[in-house]
């Protein structure tokens, strides 16, 4: 089983977390407030286990805003 990594990527303008699990087509999970990535950890082991790359954004918005 792989590990869960996580990374942050900006694009149109937000930066946003992501966490993502395994290899193959991709599954994007998406959540909303307050929940967070944790929330999706049982889904991401097993969609990994079942062959896709599962990943769980999460946006990190500016304290500017």
């Amino acid at each position: 089983m792989t590990l869960v990594t996580h990374r942050f990527i900006e694009t149109n303008g937000i930066k946003m977390h992501i966490a993502e699990q395994g290899q193959g087509p991709l599954v994007i999970l998406c959540h909303g407030f307050p929940e967070c990535w944790y929330s999706w950890r049982h889904q991401l082991s097993a969609l990994a286990e079942a062959g896709f790359h599962a990943v769980v954004t999460q946006t990190i918005k500016n304290a500017e805003e």
